[in-house]
């Protein structure tokens, strides 16, 4: 137990890290193909410079549609700069929604993997106890979210090792009849407290099994409470007496 706990904390943590490096890397590439775009574009005032330079260069010109000529080019330097201004601001304004959305995509491509691995986790182990809790006075223990009774011997044993298991622990037979009848372990038969753990199985593992797998459904019968495409049977070779094969 411990070893699965220290190597899963390591694993989350690494997990966060690359997620960070991601992240980080997403934005300094995003940040400086925007700052790139956005060098290499021409000076919004360039071409009001260049219609400058026509003016000086050319003191002939001073027909007035040559003129005239000349102020729309001024006026059209000045549209092309304004033009350019917006261009900048568009361009900002994707360059932070792709990374808005590079690093959104980052991030749930990593949930999902993480998902995926607790997932075939839960497989490969069963049930997952997220919670135990314990009443003594209902003679009751939540696994989860789901309750099962229990006898007031199985209580005290299930309590038992809790207890050790909180300390990390582990208790023998002797041990286990000797905190629960309050007598010395030397006293105590190994066989006794072995009795108390095989009656705690057959009593939670019953109840869990009839939660889980083998449904009671009131004056119907009882079923199994699984997916029909995940069940097979080998080396069956007849179908029972009473059973239709419904495909």
């Amino acid at each position: 137990m411990p070893v699965t706990s220290i190597s899963a904390t390591e694993a989350r943590r690494a997990g966060t890290r690359i997620v960070v490096f991601g992240i980080a890397a997403i934005v300094a590439l995003l940040m400086a193909a925007g700052a790139g775009l956005l060098l290499t574009l021409p000076d919004g005032n360039a071409f009001n410079a260049r219609v400058e330079r026509i003016f000086v260069e050319n003191d002939t010109l001073t027909a007035p549609s040559e003129v005239r000529l000349l102020e729309i080019l001024a006026q059209s330097g000045t549209a092309f700069s304004e033009v350019l201004v917006s261009y900048r601001v568009v361009i900002f304004v994707l360059l932070v929604f792709a990374t808005a959305l590079l690093v959104a995509a980052l991030v749930f491509l990593v949930m999902l993997v993480t998902l995926n691995r607790r997932m075939a986790q839960i497989e490969r182990a069963g049930i997952q106890v997220n919670s135990l809790l314990i009443s003594r006075e209902e003679n009751m223990v939540y696994l989860n979210t789901m309750g099962f009774k229990l006898t007031e011997a199985m209580i005290e044993t299930l309590t038992v090792l809790a207890e050790a298991r909180m300390d990390d622990e582990m208790m023998t037979g002797a041990q286990i009849e000797a905190v629960i009848s309050g007598r010395d372990a030397a006293d105590c038969d190994e066989a006794a407290g072995a009795t108390r753990i095989k009656r705690l199985r057959d009593g939670l593992g019953n109840q869990i099994v009839s939660e889980l797998l083998v449904k009671n459904i009131t004056r119907r019968g009882y079923m199994l409470a699984i997916d029909k495409s995940v069940i097979a049977l080998v080396g069956a070779a007849e179908a029972r007496p009473g059973l239709s094969n419904s495909g």
